[in-house]
């Protein structure tokens, strides 16, 4: 199926492009967000801008305008059909997540929509609870353009990174490049994502992972694996292939 997809995207520019308008779209819309491996949508994307099948920037203003039209449509699911939505019980099953995503816009709206949509729970969430709490539409307008301008690179660059490995010629300096680049991607999210454990300890409610990550042990195994990140970043860069991978990927972010 993934082929199948593949070989279509790359058929016709516009066919590709209007295709990422709508997986981002449905990524961004409210509820449907939250069913979808958006995550792997966008890295299959980045994967084919790697490969040069689609340019960046093309990508880019599709992914955009996706986000607007999912955001806008969700916020305005929100606000016109806001007494049904809290009475349906597939939201009440997450109510907690609602009740935290409306305090937060209660306290910081801006940095709640902008952050929101780089967070996949809350995603497909905080435009949808703007337009329920009546947020004025200037208000949400903002912080959501800023946020859908800055979300597609950040989400496709991992699938980029990769599509761009794979057009270096198998070899054993290959091989290894490749591992040292998946190494350094891998320790890089993991940090971030032990770094904001680390910074939100105490702030969130208890889960499974709280008890086996404490504070200390959460402080030393972000600093271990942080430290073990700018190692292989070090040795990654120190590779022979590098100055070809930077060659090849400015072509590609340049296109």
């Amino acid at each position: 199926m993934e082929a199948y997809l593949q070989h279509l995207l790359t058929q016709s520019l516009a066919f590709t492009l209007l295709i990422i308008v709508f997986v981002t779209f449905l990524e961004s819309l409210a509820l449907i967000g939250l069913l979808l491996p958006g995550t792997v949508m966008m890295t299959s994307i980045g994967v084919l801008i790697g490969n040069g099948h689609i340019g960046f920037y093309p990508a880019w203003v599709a992914s955009c305008i996706g986000c607007l039209l999912g955001d806008w449509a969700s916020y305005l699911l929100g606000r016109v059909f806001k007494q049904p939505l809290h009475r349906w019980s597939f939201l009440k099953k997450r109510q907690s997540l609602l009740d935290k995503t409306e305090h937060a816009l209660y306290q910081h709206s801006m940095a709640t929509i902008l952050l929101g949509r780089f967070i996949g729970p809350s995603r497909p969430l905080v435009p949808m609870i703007a337009g329920m709490l009546a947020l004025p539409p200037l208000k949400f307008a903002s912080p959501n353009i800023i946020a859908c301008l800055t979300w597609p690179p950040v989400y496709l660059f991992p699938g980029i990174l990769a599509g761009v490995a794979f057009e270096i010629a198998n070899n054993t300096h290959s091989l290894i490049f490749k591992w040292l680049l998946f190494s350094v991607v891998l320790l890089i999210w993991l940090a971030a994502w032990l770094g904001w454990r680390w910074r939100r300890h105490g702030k969130h409610r208890v889960d499974r992972l709280s008890a086996w990550l404490p504070r200390t042990r959460l402080r030393w195994l972000t600093i271990v694996v942080a430290s073990a990140a700018v190692a292989s970043f070090v040795c990654l860069y120190q590779q022979p292939l590098m100055p070809i991978y930077r060659h090849l990927l400015w072509q590609v972010l340049t296109s």
